[in-house]
Protein backbone atom coordinates (compact mmCIF):
# COMPACT_ATOMS: atom_id res chain seq x y z
CA UNK A 1 0.00 0.00 0.00
CA UNK A 2 1.51 3.35 -0.91
CA UNK A 3 1.22 5.99 1.88
CA UNK A 4 -0.59 9.46 0.58
CA UNK A 5 -1.53 12.74 1.21
CA UNK A 6 -4.81 13.61 -0.41
CA UNK A 7 -5.39 16.83 -1.74
CA UNK A 8 -8.62 18.68 -2.75
CA UNK A 9 -10.10 21.59 -4.93
CA UNK A 10 -13.93 22.36 -5.17
CA UNK A 11 -15.19 18.68 -7.11
CA UNK A 12 -12.26 18.07 -8.69
CA UNK A 13 -10.22 15.23 -7.51
CA UNK A 14 -6.41 15.86 -7.44
CA UNK A 15 -3.98 13.48 -6.85
CA UNK A 16 -2.91 12.03 -3.98
CA UNK A 17 0.63 12.40 -3.44
CA UNK A 18 2.80 9.36 -2.97
CA UNK A 19 5.16 8.61 -0.65
CA UNK A 20 8.55 8.49 -2.57
CA UNK A 21 7.50 12.36 -3.51
CA UNK A 22 7.65 13.18 -0.09
CA UNK A 23 11.43 11.87 0.30
CA UNK A 24 12.22 12.38 -3.35
CA UNK A 25 15.29 13.75 -4.52
CA UNK A 26 16.75 16.30 -7.22
CA UNK A 27 19.23 14.54 -9.49
CA UNK A 28 22.05 16.25 -11.64
CA UNK A 29 22.99 15.44 -15.39
CA UNK A 30 19.23 16.33 -17.00
CA UNK A 31 19.20 19.66 -17.90
CA UNK A 32 15.11 20.75 -18.31
CA UNK A 33 14.17 23.33 -21.04
CA UNK A 34 13.38 26.60 -20.33
CA UNK A 35 9.93 27.07 -18.67
CA UNK A 36 10.17 24.06 -16.63
CA UNK A 37 10.98 22.95 -13.02
CA UNK A 38 13.69 20.76 -11.88
CA UNK A 39 12.83 17.18 -12.37
CA UNK A 40 12.40 15.22 -8.98
CA UNK A 41 13.68 11.82 -8.62
CA UNK A 42 12.06 9.04 -6.49
CA UNK A 43 14.72 8.44 -3.49
CA UNK A 44 14.66 4.19 -4.52
CA UNK A 45 15.28 5.29 -8.25
CA UNK A 46 17.51 8.09 -8.62
CA UNK A 47 18.76 9.25 -12.39
CA UNK A 48 21.95 7.68 -13.84
CA UNK A 49 22.76 8.10 -17.52
CA UNK A 50 23.37 4.36 -18.02
CA UNK A 51 19.73 3.45 -16.23
CA UNK A 52 17.95 5.89 -18.54
CA UNK A 53 20.20 4.61 -21.87
CA UNK A 54 18.87 0.90 -20.61
CA UNK A 55 15.44 2.11 -20.36
CA UNK A 56 15.29 3.73 -23.85
CA UNK A 57 16.64 0.55 -25.00
CA UNK A 58 13.61 -1.35 -23.30
CA UNK A 59 11.24 1.19 -24.25
CA UNK A 60 11.83 0.10 -27.83
CA UNK A 61 11.95 -3.41 -27.47
CA UNK A 62 9.28 -5.20 -29.07
CA UNK A 63 10.82 -8.61 -27.77
CA UNK A 64 8.41 -7.86 -23.83
CA UNK A 65 5.52 -8.64 -25.89
CA UNK A 66 3.94 -12.07 -25.95
CA UNK A 67 4.52 -12.38 -29.55
CA UNK A 68 7.47 -9.61 -30.28
CA UNK A 69 5.18 -7.36 -32.47
CA UNK A 70 4.88 -4.37 -29.82
CA UNK A 71 6.88 -1.95 -27.40
CA UNK A 72 5.82 0.96 -25.29
CA UNK A 73 6.94 2.89 -28.46
CA UNK A 74 4.39 1.29 -30.58
CA UNK A 75 1.61 3.52 -28.81
CA UNK A 76 3.93 6.08 -27.70
CA UNK A 77 5.57 7.23 -30.70
CA UNK A 78 8.12 9.76 -30.66
CA UNK A 79 7.02 10.86 -34.06
CA UNK A 80 3.39 11.04 -33.20
CA UNK A 81 4.34 13.26 -29.91
CA UNK A 82 4.82 9.98 -27.81
CA UNK A 83 1.18 9.15 -28.37
CA UNK A 84 -0.04 6.81 -31.63
CA UNK A 85 -2.55 9.66 -32.73
CA UNK A 86 -5.18 7.44 -32.78
CA UNK A 87 -8.65 7.84 -30.93
CA UNK A 88 -7.74 4.10 -29.38
CA UNK A 89 -5.00 1.98 -29.26
CA UNK A 90 -3.66 -1.21 -31.21
CA UNK A 91 -2.57 -3.82 -29.79
CA UNK A 92 -1.76 -7.42 -29.63
CA UNK A 93 -3.11 -9.02 -32.32
CA UNK A 94 -4.81 -6.35 -33.67
CA UNK A 95 -7.08 -5.59 -30.71
CA UNK A 96 -8.41 -2.39 -29.82
CA UNK A 97 -8.62 -1.10 -26.54
CA UNK A 98 -10.95 1.27 -24.76
CA UNK A 99 -8.79 4.41 -24.43
CA UNK A 100 -6.57 6.68 -26.18
CA UNK A 101 -2.66 6.64 -25.44
CA UNK A 102 -1.52 9.46 -23.51
CA UNK A 103 1.70 11.08 -23.98
CA UNK A 104 5.09 10.15 -22.28
CA UNK A 105 5.98 13.71 -22.77
CA UNK A 106 6.26 15.77 -19.21
CA UNK A 107 5.10 12.53 -17.35
CA UNK A 108 8.35 13.19 -14.98
CA UNK A 109 5.98 16.33 -13.50
CA UNK A 110 2.95 13.57 -13.35
CA UNK A 111 1.47 11.87 -10.16
CA UNK A 112 -1.08 9.74 -10.66
CA UNK A 113 -0.55 7.36 -13.86
CA UNK A 114 -2.99 6.06 -16.49
CA UNK A 115 -6.29 8.40 -17.28
CA UNK A 116 -8.11 7.22 -13.79
CA UNK A 117 -4.78 7.42 -11.88
CA UNK A 118 -4.51 3.62 -10.78
CA UNK A 119 -0.94 3.58 -11.07
CA UNK A 120 1.07 5.63 -8.17
CA UNK A 121 4.21 5.67 -10.17
CA UNK A 122 5.67 5.82 -13.67
CA UNK A 123 7.61 2.04 -12.41
CA UNK A 124 4.20 0.82 -11.76
CA UNK A 125 2.85 2.07 -14.70
CA UNK A 126 5.11 0.82 -17.45
CA UNK A 127 4.86 -2.68 -16.10
CA UNK A 128 0.92 -2.23 -16.50
CA UNK A 129 0.55 -2.82 -20.61
CA UNK A 130 2.86 -5.62 -20.45
CA UNK A 131 0.59 -8.16 -18.81
CA UNK A 132 -2.19 -6.64 -20.58
CA UNK A 133 -4.05 -9.20 -22.73
CA UNK A 134 -5.49 -6.04 -25.20
CA UNK A 135 -1.62 -4.11 -24.90
CA UNK A 136 0.99 -5.94 -24.94
CA UNK A 137 -0.47 -10.04 -24.18
CA UNK A 138 2.59 -11.16 -22.06
CA UNK A 139 3.63 -11.89 -18.54
CA UNK A 140 5.65 -10.73 -16.53
CA UNK A 141 6.93 -13.56 -15.70
CA UNK A 142 7.87 -14.26 -18.93
CA UNK A 143 9.50 -10.73 -19.65
CA UNK A 144 11.79 -11.04 -17.07
CA UNK A 145 12.27 -14.67 -18.87
CA UNK A 146 12.85 -13.49 -21.90
CA UNK A 147 15.57 -10.22 -21.25
CA UNK A 148 17.48 -12.54 -18.84
CA UNK A 149 17.80 -15.18 -21.89
CA UNK A 150 19.42 -11.60 -23.80
CA UNK A 151 23.32 -11.98 -22.62
CA UNK A 152 23.23 -8.27 -23.60
CA UNK A 153 20.49 -7.52 -21.25
CA UNK A 154 22.03 -9.36 -18.66
CA UNK A 155 25.48 -7.23 -19.02
CA UNK A 156 23.95 -3.80 -19.04
CA UNK A 157 21.64 -4.61 -16.12
CA UNK A 158 24.36 -5.90 -13.82
CA UNK A 159 26.29 -2.71 -14.65
CA UNK A 160 22.99 -0.30 -14.14
CA UNK A 161 21.64 -2.63 -10.95
CA UNK A 162 24.98 -4.51 -9.50
CA UNK A 163 22.71 -8.04 -10.71
CA UNK A 164 22.20 -9.97 -13.96
CA UNK A 165 19.18 -12.01 -12.34
CA UNK A 166 17.53 -8.61 -12.66
CA UNK A 167 14.06 -8.54 -11.08
CA UNK A 168 10.41 -6.55 -12.74
CA UNK A 169 11.41 -3.94 -10.40
CA UNK A 170 14.46 -3.13 -11.79
CA UNK A 171 13.17 -3.36 -15.59
CA UNK A 172 10.27 -0.61 -14.72
CA UNK A 173 12.95 1.48 -12.92
CA UNK A 174 14.88 1.43 -16.48
CA UNK A 175 12.03 2.46 -18.42
CA UNK A 176 10.50 4.81 -16.02
CA UNK A 177 14.21 6.67 -15.50
CA UNK A 178 14.02 6.84 -19.40
CA UNK A 179 10.20 8.44 -19.70
CA UNK A 180 11.11 11.05 -16.79
CA UNK A 181 13.89 12.64 -19.94
CA UNK A 182 11.01 12.86 -21.96
CA UNK A 183 10.68 16.74 -21.53
CA UNK A 184 9.10 19.26 -23.62
CA UNK A 185 9.83 22.96 -22.71
CA UNK A 186 11.44 26.17 -24.06
CA UNK A 187 8.40 27.04 -26.53
CA UNK A 188 7.26 30.07 -27.70
CA UNK A 189 5.16 30.75 -24.60
CA UNK A 190 8.33 29.83 -22.35
CA UNK A 191 10.50 32.71 -25.01
CA UNK A 192 8.13 35.21 -24.41
CA UNK A 193 7.86 35.11 -20.78
CA UNK A 194 12.07 35.36 -20.53
CA UNK A 195 11.56 38.53 -22.33
CA UNK A 196 11.61 37.72 -26.28
CA UNK A 197 8.27 39.39 -27.04
CA UNK A 198 8.52 38.72 -30.47
CA UNK A 199 8.39 35.04 -30.04
CA UNK A 200 4.67 34.59 -30.14
CA UNK A 201 2.76 36.40 -32.28
CA UNK A 202 0.02 38.82 -32.58
CA UNK A 203 -2.97 35.84 -32.33
CA UNK A 204 -0.77 33.82 -29.52
CA UNK A 205 -0.63 37.24 -27.55
CA UNK A 206 -4.25 37.63 -27.75
CA UNK A 207 -5.05 33.94 -27.28
CA UNK A 208 -3.06 34.25 -24.35
CA UNK A 209 -5.73 36.84 -23.04
CA UNK A 210 -8.46 34.76 -23.85
CA UNK A 211 -6.68 31.32 -22.20
CA UNK A 212 -5.94 32.91 -18.65
CA UNK A 213 -8.75 35.78 -18.50
CA UNK A 214 -11.83 34.61 -20.40
CA UNK A 215 -11.42 31.65 -20.56
CA UNK A 216 -9.88 30.66 -17.57
CA UNK A 217 -8.05 27.80 -18.51
CA UNK A 218 -5.52 27.82 -16.16
CA UNK A 219 -8.10 26.30 -13.32
CA UNK A 220 -7.48 22.93 -14.54
CA UNK A 221 -4.92 23.56 -16.79
CA UNK A 222 -1.89 25.55 -15.05
CA UNK A 223 1.54 25.80 -13.91
CA UNK A 224 4.76 24.91 -15.86
CA UNK A 225 3.54 22.04 -17.40
CA UNK A 226 -0.01 23.23 -17.77
CA UNK A 227 -2.24 20.97 -15.90
CA UNK A 228 -2.42 20.93 -12.17
CA UNK A 229 -2.38 17.02 -11.92
CA UNK A 230 -6.06 16.62 -11.31
CA UNK A 231 -9.02 14.70 -12.55
CA UNK A 232 -12.51 16.45 -13.37
CA UNK A 233 -15.77 15.26 -15.08
CA UNK A 234 -16.07 16.88 -18.46
CA UNK A 235 -18.78 14.79 -19.06
CA UNK A 236 -16.95 12.69 -21.72
CA UNK A 237 -18.02 9.38 -21.48
CA UNK A 238 -21.21 10.11 -19.78
CA UNK A 239 -23.12 10.30 -22.52
CA UNK A 240 -22.46 6.51 -23.69
CA UNK A 241 -25.32 3.47 -22.72
CA UNK A 242 -22.96 2.75 -20.35
CA UNK A 243 -21.40 5.76 -18.43
CA UNK A 244 -17.69 5.60 -17.99
CA UNK A 245 -16.37 5.20 -14.47
CA UNK A 246 -13.10 7.17 -14.51
CA UNK A 247 -11.87 7.39 -11.34
CA UNK A 248 -14.37 6.44 -9.43
CA UNK A 249 -13.07 2.77 -10.42
CA UNK A 250 -10.29 3.36 -8.29
CA UNK A 251 -11.19 5.40 -5.38
CA UNK A 252 -14.98 3.70 -5.52
CA UNK A 253 -16.46 7.13 -4.13
CA UNK A 254 -19.34 8.18 -5.89
CA UNK A 255 -18.59 11.92 -6.48
CA UNK A 256 -15.72 11.06 -8.41
CA UNK A 257 -17.92 8.80 -10.80
CA UNK A 258 -16.84 10.38 -14.51
CA UNK A 259 -13.78 12.18 -13.24
CA UNK A 260 -10.19 11.60 -15.44
CA UNK A 261 -7.09 13.31 -15.68
CA UNK A 262 -6.09 16.31 -17.16
CA UNK A 263 -3.76 16.11 -19.31
CA UNK A 264 -0.51 18.91 -20.26
CA UNK A 265 -1.27 20.84 -22.70
CA UNK A 266 2.86 20.77 -23.32
CA UNK A 267 2.90 19.47 -27.19
CA UNK A 268 -1.15 19.32 -27.72
CA UNK A 269 -0.58 21.00 -30.96
CA UNK A 270 1.03 16.82 -31.94
CA UNK A 271 -1.01 14.69 -29.23
CA UNK A 272 -4.56 14.42 -31.22
CA UNK A 273 -7.24 13.20 -30.83
CA UNK A 274 -8.36 15.06 -27.77
CA UNK A 275 -10.24 13.96 -24.29
CA UNK A 276 -9.41 9.77 -23.10
CA UNK A 277 -11.60 8.35 -25.86
CA UNK A 278 -10.36 10.53 -28.57
CA UNK A 279 -13.85 11.58 -29.74
CA UNK A 280 -12.28 15.25 -30.47
CA UNK A 281 -10.28 15.56 -33.80
CA UNK A 282 -9.06 18.87 -33.75
CA UNK A 283 -8.06 21.78 -31.23
CA UNK A 284 -10.59 23.91 -32.82
CA UNK A 285 -13.63 20.97 -31.87
CA UNK A 286 -11.48 21.26 -28.04
CA UNK A 287 -12.48 24.65 -27.77
CA UNK A 288 -15.70 24.78 -29.20
CA UNK A 289 -17.02 21.12 -26.39
CA UNK A 290 -15.53 23.62 -23.91
CA UNK A 291 -16.88 26.59 -25.06
CA UNK A 292 -20.69 24.84 -24.91
CA UNK A 293 -19.69 23.83 -21.33
CA UNK A 294 -18.81 20.11 -21.64
CA UNK A 295 -21.60 17.66 -21.55
CA UNK A 296 -24.55 17.55 -18.39
CA UNK A 297 -24.31 15.04 -16.24
CA UNK A 298 -24.73 14.96 -12.06
CA UNK A 299 -21.22 15.42 -11.60
CA UNK A 300 -20.11 17.81 -14.09
CA UNK A 301 -17.44 19.96 -12.78
CA UNK A 302 -18.66 23.27 -11.49
CA UNK A 303 -16.33 24.76 -13.90
CA UNK A 304 -17.65 23.43 -16.85
CA UNK A 305 -19.73 26.24 -17.93
CA UNK A 306 -20.55 28.25 -21.20
CA UNK A 307 -17.82 30.40 -22.33
CA UNK A 308 -19.54 32.43 -25.03
CA UNK A 309 -16.29 33.39 -27.21
CA UNK A 310 -16.15 34.70 -30.35
CA UNK A 311 -15.14 33.12 -33.40
CA UNK A 312 -12.12 35.46 -33.11
CA UNK A 313 -11.62 34.36 -29.68
CA UNK A 314 -11.39 31.03 -30.64
CA UNK A 315 -9.09 31.13 -33.46
CA UNK A 316 -6.83 32.98 -31.21
CA UNK A 317 -6.90 30.28 -28.18
CA UNK A 318 -6.44 27.94 -30.57
CA UNK A 319 -3.16 29.69 -31.82
CA UNK A 320 -2.20 30.30 -28.22
CA UNK A 321 -1.85 26.34 -27.11
CA UNK A 322 0.10 25.67 -30.33
CA UNK A 323 2.65 28.18 -28.73
CA UNK A 324 3.29 25.44 -26.22
CA UNK A 325 4.56 23.49 -28.48
CA UNK A 326 8.89 23.19 -27.86
CA UNK A 327 11.71 21.01 -27.37
CA UNK A 328 13.44 18.56 -25.67
CA UNK A 329 11.93 15.28 -26.72
CA UNK A 330 12.80 15.65 -30.49
CA UNK A 331 16.20 14.07 -30.34
CA UNK A 332 14.74 11.09 -28.72
CA UNK A 333 14.72 8.29 -31.25
CA UNK A 334 14.66 4.84 -31.98
CA UNK A 335 17.85 2.90 -31.36
CA UNK A 336 19.49 1.15 -34.24
CA UNK A 337 20.70 -2.42 -32.35
CA UNK A 338 19.33 -3.93 -29.24
CA UNK A 339 20.97 -5.92 -27.24
CA UNK A 340 21.85 -9.54 -28.44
Amino acid sequence: MVSKTSLWIGTAALVAVPAFLLHAQKAAGVKTPLGLTTIIWPKDNAYSAAKADLGRLLYYDKRISGDGTLSCATCHDPKKGFTDQAPVSTGIRGQKGPISAPTVINRAYGLLQFWNGRAATLEAQAVGPMANPIEMGNTHANVVKTLRGIAGYRAKFKAVFGAEEFTLDHIAKAIATFERTVLSGDAPYDRYKAGNKAAMTPAQVRGMDVYFNKAKCDKCHEGPNFTLNAFHNLGIGQDKATPEEGRFAVTKDPSHFGQFKTPTLREIEHTFPYMHDGRLKTLEEVVEFYDKGGIKNKNLDEEMKPLKLTPAQKADLVAFMKALSGRGWQHLTEPKEFPQ
